[in-house]
């Protein structure tokens, strides 16, 4: 059975930073990624991260790059999102995913995690 588990959500103050994780069991997965779902807002992709032959390639959404990195622990078979200069539209809950089903920056994914709520303060 596959399982996704997200952590790591919280209240952070404007320009603020947070670290989500995600750890995947009952499977391993080339491409995981972060997908995130404003209150009233369709989900939208944020980051995602594979690992090919060449080593890992990442991914952002436009609106975090910079600002947001993403990594991964493949002996823990665990993804990190690194999230600075938090702004209040990032406010969202964070899903966990993989694999993609289309493109790696589609919102598109087999599986997701319960979600984990990240609220930015003005």
């Amino acid at each position: 059975q596959v399982r996704l588990v997200e952590s790591g959500g919280g209240l952070v103050q404007d320009g603020g930073s947070l670290t989500l994780s995600c750890v995947a069991s009952g499977r391993t997965f080339a491409t995981m990624g972060w997908v995130r779902q404003a209150p009233g807002k369709e989900r939208t992709f944020v980051a995602a991260i594979s690992i090919g032959w060449s080593g890992p390639s990442t991914y952002y959404a436009d609106s975090v790059k910079g600002r947001f990195a993403i990594s991964r622990d493949a002996a823990k078979n665990t993804v990190y999102l690194q999230m600075s200069r938090l702004k209040p539209e990032d406010t969202a809950v964070y899903y966990c995913a993989a694999p993609p089903r289309k493109a790696v920056t589609s919102d598109d994914y087999e599986y997701w995690g319960q979600g984990t709520q990240v609220t930015v303060s003005s």
